[in-house]
């Protein structure tokens, strides 16, 4: 295959984003509450965990996101929110039977800043007294500039936070007015500096391209705006459009919305742009300063994927907390109710709220590393890989046919040792999907590669 056929397919093709292995529109409700109860019992004593928390509620929905979001204008829905974590971590913990040791500890949502400081309090009071959380702990929040003040600061400051993770999309207003999410840069630069002041040793800004209304222009400038008050991280998220299965997306019309080669071009400005300013790539979309974390981790074959995105976190279990938290462990994936009222249900009535999940195989577990190396460092040991589990280079056969068929020159193969041949994370997620079981021409296909 030539280049211009391969790049014809990343304009075309659709795959996962691979922040799991199986990505999670596969899980079913063959895995519950017992499964997930004798995952959690059996964590090691001496394996470190990291912890999710996911704040489903938003003063203002968003027309662009995809995640399990409500909107909320009072605080009484966030009480009996906060309650309920209080309960399910200390469920989570008597199943444990010790205090685990955490190496990390991430708030998401929605927003987790509509939460107010004594509901911080009671959380970090709740997972203090559960968990063994030290200094090391990375301590993460993603902050809405516009849904935070000084004393909801103070909070985060008193947690121990030591990264923060902020939305801006776009700072055009043509494109903030039809995604719904008004937001200017001296909000945002504000919120940056104030965070800076109470100890975040790293702050990081999520972009999104292919946006409505968006262009070259408008993005230069938000990308001008946002290096000028120097994030250690940056990460660029193409946009996906599936208002089927998420409904305030109607509100966004299709006319308004790139094409695939001027999502191609957006990605590659963005990319130029945080290159001159100093930035490193970090896996397929993310960037960082040479001197950060991530970029070191990524250097030295260290980065690794969760549903977060890139991480260094090492820790093999991740424990979620709240409505639709996704949970992994070695022995498989789960997710808890999406709905809160469900989650609210299972927590009140004494039970764990796992609703779905997968439980993995050695094959599984297999594609799952080949996935994260292929996403991570754009080259994996196919006999290593399978050796480690078990299986053979042969076992992999038809998906080398396939890769020299679509892929062509992009990928350099030899002995099974495979290698994007210009480490151009666009291409990556084309090859990770060529390991994944559960893609085929006619199904499973959800996000645009690009």
């Amino acid at each position: 295959m030539t280049q211009q056929d391969a790049t014809s397919r990343l304009l075309t093709a659709s795959v996962p984003r691979y922040t799991s292995y199986p990505p999670a529109n596969h899980f079913s409700d063959s895995v519950g509450p017992d499964d997930s109860a004798r995952w959690i019992a059996a964590v090691p004593e001496d394996t470190a965990v990291s912890i999710y928390l996911h704040i489903p509620f938003c003063r203002r929905l968003c027309h662009f996101c995809a995640c399990r979001t409500q909107g909320t204008a009072s605080d009484r829905p966030l009480d009996a929110y906060v309650g309920r974590l209080e309960t399910e971590i200390e469920r989570v913990t008597r199943l444990i039977g010790r205090r685990q040791p955490v190496s990390a500890v991430h708030f998401g949502g929605g927003t987790p800043t509509i939460l107010r400081p004594d509901h911080f309090a009671r959380i970090d009071a709740a997972l203090r007294g559960a968990f063994a959380i030290g200094p090391d702990t990375e301590m993460s929040v993603e902050v809405d500039p516009t849904e935070i003040d000084e004393d909801r600061l103070d909070a985060l400051a008193s947690m121990g936070l030591t990264r923060a993770s902020i939305g801006v999309q776009d700072f055009d207003e043509a494109v903030q007015r039809a995604i719904g999410r008004m937001q200017s840069v001296e909000e945002t630069t504000r919120a940056v500096a104030a965070l800076r002041d109470r100890g975040a040793r790293s702050v990081n800004v999520d972009l999104i391209y292919g946006l409505p209304h968006q262009t070259t222009t408008t993005l230069r400038e938000t990308i001008d705006a946002v290096t000028a008050f120097a994030p250690d991280r940056a990460a660029i998220y193409g946009y996906a459009h599936v208002p089927r299965m998420a409904r305030r997306q109607q509100l966004i019309p299709q006319d308004s919305l790139p094409g695939p080669a001027e999502r191609l071009t957006l990605f590659d400005t963005a990319q130029r742009l945080l290159a001159w300013a100093g930035y490193v790539p970090v896996g397929i979309d993310h960037f960082a300063r040479p001197e950060d974390d991530l970029a070191r981790a990524a250097q030295e074959g260290r980065l690794f994927r969760n549903f977060q995105g890139y991480t260094t976190d090492a820790a093999p279990v991740l424990l979620g907390f709240g409505a639709s938290a996704l949970s992994r462990f070695p022995q498989g994936h789960a997710q808890n109710a999406a709905a809160s009222g469900s989650w609210a249900k299972a927590v009140d009535e004494g039970r764990l709220a796992t609703a779905r999940g997968w439980a993995l195989d050695p094959e599984d577990r297999a594609r799952a590393e080949i996935i994260e190396r292929i996403m991570c460092d754009f080259a994996v040991d196919l006999p290593a890989v399978a050796a480690r589990h078990g299986l053979r280079l042969a076992d992999f056969s038809a998906e080398l046919s396939r890769i020299a068929a679509h892929l062509g020159d992009e990928v350099d193969i030899d002995a099974g040792r495979l290698r994007l041949t210009a480490r151009d994370g666009r291409f990556a997620r084309l090859l990770a999907a060529e390991f994944d079981a559960f893609l085929s021409d006619e199904t499973g296909r959800y996000s645009r590669a690009v």
